[in-house]
């Protein structure tokens, strides 16, 4: 049996993981959970409630990352805190009824955290 070859790409998105920063590691998760979400709409559409069930929970997954991740020594990861847990509420409540307007809700906060997450990068950047 021959060995089936790896994907090119793979090896330069290995490469990007491990040189990424902190910072650029979390937008790579905020865009990861975007990608998932999306998908997750789709297959929800396409009535795939197998996919779809896959999907949420590895968006649910990214979002419990950011809050174990968070830094409780400054006041804004509290507030962070509860709007992820109020995202993962959120989406265990969208993975049970497949409800695509849930989905769309969090999706929308998290492309407005990665959009904050990302200017917060390039400001940071510009600082230095």
């Amino acid at each position: 049996m021959a060995a089936v070859p790896k994907n090119p790409y793979s090896k330069v998105a290995d490469n990007a993981i491990f040189t990424a920063s902190r910072e650029e590691l979390t937008l790579m998760l905020y865009d990861g959970a975007l990608k998932f979400i999306n998908q997750a709409i789709d297959a929800t559409d396409a009535k795939d409630m197998q996919k779809a069930n896959g999907l949420i929970m590895r968006v649910e997954d990214i979002i419990r990352e950011f809050q174990i991740t968070l830094d409780y020594t400054y006041e804004l990861s509290n507030q962070l805190n509860s709007l992820y847990d109020y995202m993962h509420r959120r989406l265990i409540e969208a993975n049970m009824s497949k409800d695509v307007g849930i989905l769309t809700e969090v999706r929308d906060m998290l492309r407005e955290f990665r959009d904050m997450w990302k200017e917060a990068i390039v400001t940071a950047k510009q600082a230095v």
